[in-house]
């Protein structure tokens, strides 16, 4: 299992809107509103790398009001 952190930016007053139909994908663990420069941030996991990249560019990506994405996975070292 592959889990990963997912930075989001939105466009301006869309930040709840977009960690709701986040929070609704199959994979997605948490999606929450924060401040600083990424508006949602959202945990996620997948089977395989491939499969993340998938979903966030399949569905995450998809949603309305996102401008920005960055895909951070975890590591266990």
């Amino acid at each position: 299992m592959v889990q990963a952190y997912i930075l989001i930016q939105t466009e301006v007053g869309k930040a709840t809107a977009v960690a709701e139909s986040i929070a609704k994908i199959p994979g997605v663990l948490t999606a929450e509103d924060v401040t600083g420069p990424y508006d949602v941030i959202v945990r996620a996991e997948a089977e395989s790398i491939d499969e993340l990249g998938r979903m966030v560019v399949a569905r995450v990506q998809q949603v309305e009001g996102i401008t920005r994405t960055l895909t951070c996975p975890v590591v266990r070292l």
